[in-house]
Protein backbone atom coordinates (compact mmCIF):
# COMPACT_ATOMS: atom_id res chain seq x y z
CA UNK A 1 0.00 0.00 0.00
CA UNK A 2 2.68 2.37 0.91
CA UNK A 3 4.69 2.02 -2.14
CA UNK A 4 2.13 2.42 -4.22
CA UNK A 5 1.26 5.46 -2.18
CA UNK A 6 4.92 6.93 -2.64
CA UNK A 7 4.52 6.15 -6.37
CA UNK A 8 1.52 7.78 -6.79
CA UNK A 9 2.95 10.84 -4.76
CA UNK A 10 6.33 10.48 -7.14
CA UNK A 11 4.41 10.75 -10.31
CA UNK A 12 2.45 13.84 -8.96
CA UNK A 13 5.42 15.80 -8.26
CA UNK A 14 7.16 14.84 -11.37
CA UNK A 15 4.38 16.18 -13.22
CA UNK A 16 4.39 18.97 -11.03
CA UNK A 17 8.27 19.99 -12.37
CA UNK A 18 7.50 19.63 -15.68
CA UNK A 19 4.81 22.54 -15.45
CA UNK A 20 6.99 24.78 -13.34
CA UNK A 21 4.83 24.44 -10.45
CA UNK A 22 7.35 23.12 -7.66
CA UNK A 23 6.89 26.08 -5.53
CA UNK A 24 3.41 25.72 -4.83
CA UNK A 25 2.01 25.19 -1.66
CA UNK A 26 0.00 21.48 -2.87
CA UNK A 27 3.40 20.34 -4.75
CA UNK A 28 5.46 21.46 -1.25
CA UNK A 29 3.22 18.99 0.61
CA UNK A 30 3.82 15.97 -1.79
CA UNK A 31 7.04 16.23 -2.08
CA UNK A 32 7.91 16.64 1.51
CA UNK A 33 5.43 13.36 2.04
CA UNK A 34 6.44 11.89 -0.70
CA UNK A 35 9.78 11.88 0.98
CA UNK A 36 8.47 11.01 4.47
CA UNK A 37 7.09 8.11 3.21
CA UNK A 38 9.77 6.90 1.24
CA UNK A 39 12.87 7.15 3.77
CA UNK A 40 10.34 5.73 6.78
CA UNK A 41 8.77 2.90 5.47
CA UNK A 42 9.63 2.14 1.66
CA UNK A 43 13.19 2.12 1.89
CA UNK A 44 12.99 -0.36 4.71
CA UNK A 45 10.64 -2.44 4.58
CA UNK A 46 11.89 -3.16 0.78
CA UNK A 47 15.49 -3.90 1.68
CA UNK A 48 14.49 -6.39 4.56
CA UNK A 49 11.67 -7.93 2.46
CA UNK A 50 14.35 -8.78 -0.03
CA UNK A 51 17.40 -9.90 1.76
CA UNK A 52 15.23 -11.73 4.01
CA UNK A 53 13.78 -13.90 1.62
CA UNK A 54 16.31 -14.96 -0.46
CA UNK A 55 18.71 -15.62 2.05
CA UNK A 56 16.20 -18.20 3.69
CA UNK A 57 15.63 -19.42 0.27
CA UNK A 58 19.43 -19.72 -0.68
CA UNK A 59 18.89 -21.96 2.81
CA UNK A 60 15.99 -23.92 2.35
CA UNK A 61 12.94 -22.66 -0.12
CA UNK A 62 10.74 -24.61 1.34
CA UNK A 63 10.68 -22.54 4.61
CA UNK A 64 9.87 -19.61 3.10
CA UNK A 65 8.56 -20.68 -0.96
CA UNK A 66 8.21 -23.97 -1.30
CA UNK A 67 8.22 -25.81 -4.44
CA UNK A 68 4.94 -26.69 -4.98
CA UNK A 69 3.95 -22.96 -5.30
CA UNK A 70 6.03 -23.34 -8.74
CA UNK A 71 2.89 -24.95 -10.35
CA UNK A 72 0.46 -21.80 -9.81
CA UNK A 73 3.35 -19.04 -9.24
CA UNK A 74 5.13 -18.16 -11.93
CA UNK A 75 9.02 -17.46 -11.39
CA UNK A 76 8.87 -13.83 -13.13
CA UNK A 77 5.98 -13.06 -10.22
CA UNK A 78 8.08 -14.12 -7.11
CA UNK A 79 10.88 -11.52 -8.47
CA UNK A 80 8.32 -8.85 -9.12
CA UNK A 81 7.72 -9.49 -5.51
CA UNK A 82 10.81 -10.28 -3.81
CA UNK A 83 13.79 -8.99 -6.28
CA UNK A 84 12.55 -6.09 -8.56
CA UNK A 85 11.18 -4.12 -5.63
CA UNK A 86 14.74 -3.45 -4.22
CA UNK A 87 16.04 -2.66 -8.20
CA UNK A 88 13.23 0.19 -8.00
CA UNK A 89 14.41 1.25 -4.89
CA UNK A 90 18.38 1.45 -5.72
CA UNK A 91 17.04 3.73 -9.37
CA UNK A 92 15.46 5.65 -7.29
CA UNK A 93 18.66 6.34 -4.68
CA UNK A 94 20.68 6.86 -7.81
CA UNK A 95 18.43 9.47 -9.43
CA UNK A 96 17.13 11.38 -6.32
CA UNK A 97 18.91 13.16 -3.44
CA UNK A 98 18.10 12.84 -0.59
CA UNK A 99 21.05 13.09 2.13
CA UNK A 100 19.05 13.35 5.25
CA UNK A 101 15.74 12.67 7.14
CA UNK A 102 13.16 14.74 5.82
CA UNK A 103 11.66 14.68 9.33
CA UNK A 104 12.67 12.18 11.25
CA UNK A 105 10.23 11.75 13.86
CA UNK A 106 7.79 11.21 11.20
CA UNK A 107 9.43 8.63 9.46
CA UNK A 108 10.02 7.13 12.97
CA UNK A 109 6.70 6.84 13.74
CA UNK A 110 5.59 5.44 10.63
CA UNK A 111 8.31 3.31 10.64
CA UNK A 112 7.26 1.76 13.97
CA UNK A 113 3.44 1.74 13.29
CA UNK A 114 4.29 -0.32 9.98
CA UNK A 115 6.57 -2.74 12.31
CA UNK A 116 4.27 -3.15 14.94
CA UNK A 117 1.19 -3.29 12.74
CA UNK A 118 2.46 -6.38 10.45
CA UNK A 119 4.15 -8.19 13.94
CA UNK A 120 0.02 -7.76 15.21
CA UNK A 121 -1.29 -9.14 11.34
CA UNK A 122 0.63 -11.88 11.32
CA UNK A 123 0.50 -13.51 14.94
CA UNK A 124 -2.87 -13.19 15.23
CA UNK A 125 -2.78 -14.77 11.75
CA UNK A 126 -1.18 -17.75 13.65
CA UNK A 127 -3.18 -17.97 16.34
CA UNK A 128 -7.05 -17.88 14.55
CA UNK A 129 -5.18 -20.79 12.11
CA UNK A 130 -2.95 -22.51 13.61
CA UNK A 131 -0.33 -21.94 11.00
CA UNK A 132 2.44 -19.77 10.03
CA UNK A 133 2.50 -17.78 6.79
CA UNK A 134 6.67 -18.64 6.81
CA UNK A 135 7.22 -21.54 7.81
CA UNK A 136 10.84 -20.64 8.95
CA UNK A 137 8.81 -19.76 12.24
CA UNK A 138 7.75 -23.19 12.92
CA UNK A 139 11.17 -24.21 12.90
CA UNK A 140 11.81 -22.32 16.19
CA UNK A 141 10.59 -22.11 19.65
CA UNK A 142 8.51 -19.39 20.97
CA UNK A 143 11.57 -17.53 22.76
CA UNK A 144 13.71 -17.81 18.94
CA UNK A 145 10.58 -16.30 17.38
CA UNK A 146 10.83 -13.71 19.94
CA UNK A 147 14.68 -12.99 19.18
CA UNK A 148 13.98 -13.46 15.36
CA UNK A 149 11.27 -11.02 15.74
CA UNK A 150 13.39 -8.83 17.46
CA UNK A 151 16.21 -8.94 14.68
CA UNK A 152 13.70 -8.31 12.11
CA UNK A 153 12.70 -5.35 13.66
CA UNK A 154 16.59 -4.45 14.06
CA UNK A 155 17.85 -5.15 10.66
CA UNK A 156 14.85 -2.96 9.16
CA UNK A 157 16.00 0.26 11.82
CA UNK A 158 19.73 -0.40 10.01
CA UNK A 159 18.22 -0.22 6.81
CA UNK A 160 16.35 3.02 7.61
CA UNK A 161 19.34 4.47 9.29
CA UNK A 162 21.58 3.19 6.20
CA UNK A 163 19.96 5.01 3.54
CA UNK A 164 21.79 8.55 4.13
CA UNK A 165 25.35 7.58 4.45
CA UNK A 166 24.57 5.76 1.21
CA UNK A 167 22.63 8.36 -0.18
CA UNK A 168 25.74 11.09 0.32
CA UNK A 169 27.74 8.52 -0.76
CA UNK A 170 26.18 9.03 -4.03
CA UNK A 171 25.35 12.43 -4.01
CA UNK A 172 27.86 14.29 -2.15
CA UNK A 173 27.50 15.08 1.56
CA UNK A 174 25.17 17.61 1.65
CA UNK A 175 22.39 19.89 0.66
CA UNK A 176 24.34 23.27 0.53
CA UNK A 177 26.71 21.87 -1.77
CA UNK A 178 24.25 21.47 -4.31
CA UNK A 179 23.14 24.32 -3.38
CA UNK A 180 25.93 26.43 -4.19
CA UNK A 181 26.49 24.50 -7.69
CA UNK A 182 23.16 25.51 -8.75
CA UNK A 183 23.19 28.77 -7.80
CA UNK A 184 26.63 29.49 -9.65
CA UNK A 185 27.08 27.57 -12.53
CA UNK A 186 30.13 27.75 -14.65
CA UNK A 187 30.64 29.87 -17.60
CA UNK A 188 28.50 28.18 -20.40
CA UNK A 189 27.11 25.19 -18.02
CA UNK A 190 23.21 24.92 -17.08
CA UNK A 191 22.60 25.15 -13.63
CA UNK A 192 22.61 21.60 -11.62
CA UNK A 193 19.17 20.78 -10.21
CA UNK A 194 18.32 18.35 -7.30
CA UNK A 195 15.97 16.46 -9.12
CA UNK A 196 17.05 14.11 -12.46
CA UNK A 197 13.63 15.71 -14.06
CA UNK A 198 14.32 19.61 -12.93
CA UNK A 199 17.74 19.12 -14.54
CA UNK A 200 16.86 18.46 -17.98
CA UNK A 201 13.90 20.49 -17.68
CA UNK A 202 16.20 23.06 -16.82
CA UNK A 203 18.11 22.61 -20.10
CA UNK A 204 14.66 22.98 -21.81
CA UNK A 205 14.00 25.99 -19.87
CA UNK A 206 17.81 27.39 -21.19
CA UNK A 207 17.64 26.10 -24.83
CA UNK A 208 14.18 28.18 -25.07
CA UNK A 209 16.37 31.53 -23.84
CA UNK A 210 19.31 31.49 -26.61
CA UNK A 211 16.74 30.93 -29.13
Amino acid sequence: VFQTLFLGLSVFYDVSEWMDKTESTLARRVKYWRDVIFKGMVVPFTLFVTSMFWCVYAIDRELVFPQVYDAVVPWWFNHCVHTNITIVIAIETILQARRKPTDKKLELIFYWAIAFAYAIVYYTIYFVTKRWLYQVFGTMTWWQVCLYQLFIWGISYVFYVMQFPINRLIHGKDDTDAKETEHSPKDNEVAFSKTWSMKFGNTKADENSRL
